[in-house]
Formats: structure tokens, sequence, C-alpha cells
């Protein structure tokens, strides 16, 4: 398989699969005839795997040193289900980190409903940015 044909198979861009290839995460081989890349059915797999792993939220490298655990004959499931055990409350916390951050961004709106627009003097660069927390404190 060429790269556009192989990128379409595995649903992602030509430009993911020479971004993988570079990084060695997957393989070619050099037509002699054109110099084109040809790709074969591992590289297919390994390009599927490496999507159902970012989608599950594994970083390159740990997807790089998954490979490398199963390219030795190792099984690489209990570093896999050690890191995603990891990743779960890493995940909660981000999700609460933003729920946090959401939530002031909607206090900041509500504060800013009855705020006149402030031109810039010198002294200010926009009220509702300097004034929305004491705003916003007054109104709890």
């Amino acid at each position: 398989m060429r790269v556009s044909e192989l990128a379409h198979k595995a649903n992602v861009t030509a430009e993911t699969v020479r971004h993988y290839t570079r990084l060695g995460l997957i393989q070619a081989e050099r037509d002699a005839n054109n110099g084109y890349q040809i790709y074969d059915k591992l590289a297919l797999q390994r390009l599927v795997f490496i999507r159902q792993a970012s989608e599950l939220g594994f970083s390159l490298k740990q997807i790089e040193d998954i490979f490398q655990q199963s390219d030795s004959g190792d099984s690489p499931c209990p570093m896999v289900r050690d890191l995603l055990q990891k990743k779960v409350p890493e995940t909660k916390l981000k999700i609460a980190q933003l729920q946090a951050h959401l939530h002031k961004m909607e206090k900041a709106l509500e504060a800013w409903e009855d705020m006149p627009d402030g031109n810039p003097n010198g002294h200010s660069i926009c009220c509702l940015i300097e004034d929305w927390q004491e705003k916003a404190t007054h109104n709890e």
C-alpha cells in the first residue's frame, strides 16, 4: 500500500502516516522502481492500534514503549493496564479542574451582564476582566 491507501484504510491523513513513519512507529519499504514508500498489513495494524491507543489517552511515547515491549516478545498488557489505571484519576482531576474553570467563566459572564463597556484610558485595559472578580464576589 502507498501512503494514501494506508491512510484511507486506517481513517487517518497521509501526513499522519508520514509523521508516524518518521517517528519509527510504522515501517515502510521503498519501491525500487519509483522510490515510493510501500506499507504492508503490519503497518496498517500498527496504525489502527496507534489510533485506538491515542483515543484512550496514550501518548506516542507510551505507544512506542508498548510496541517495543510487544516487538521483544513480552506482553505489554500489564504495562497498558497500569498506565490506564493511572490515567483514570488524572483524567478525573482534569475534568474537575475544567469544571471549576467553566464555573469561573460562567460567573464572570454573569457578573458582566450589568457592567458597562469601558474604554481604555491609560489606566484600564478592559474593565470587565479587571473588575470581574470584585463584582462576582459581591453577587454571591
